[in-house]
């Protein structure tokens, strides 16, 4: 091969090893099953409508989504902490380029706010008009079932 793509074939060149791959053209669909056993309390606080984290008692990390273990000190002495749920918005997005399993949902709008305990919750922002979205206002985070599923929003404070 000359080291050129082949526009007739599903094949490209590697750009680390120079060498020719295939490009697998068919869908991957992946299922993951991931053992949640020492978090199960995030997910029974979810339920219950209250939003939980985890700090480490050694170092102080605090984590969200919760951690079992910390990955800054490697200690396993985590203690859980209610998230109090009221902040700050420090970014946003509106996503209006979507992966293919939000292919057909409407544009949504994904941010970051920066919490009253030091916690930082990414999340779906529940909101009328992104327009009204500016860094810095105040937000709350909110615990609802959408659809068949309980997650968290973001969600500006009146």
């Amino acid at each position: 091969m000359s080291g050129e793509e082949r526009p007739d074939l599903p094949i490209t060149i590697d750009e680390k090893t120079g060498r020719p791959i295939w490009i697998d053209l068919r869908e991957l669909r992946l299922q993951y099953l991931i053992p949640v056993g020492r978090l199960m309390n995030f997910f029974q606080g979810l339920r219950n409508g209250k939003l939980y984290a985890t700090q480490c008692r050694r170092c102080g990390a605090k984590y969200f989504p919760p951690q079992a273990d910390c990955s800054s000190c490697g200690s396993d002495d985590i203690e859980w902490v209610e998230i109090k749920g009221e902040g700050i918005l420090l970014a946003y997005s509106v996503v209006n380029v979507k992966p293919e399993s939000y292919g057909e949902s409407k544009d949504y709008v994904i941010g970051i706010a920066k919490l009253s305990d030091g916690f930082k919750v990414l999340a779906w922002i529940l909101c009328d008009d992104p327009e009204k979205l500016r860094r810095g206002m105040k937000v709350k985070i909110e615990v609802r079932r959408r659809e068949d599923l309980i997650s968290y929003y973001i969600v500006p404070s009146a």
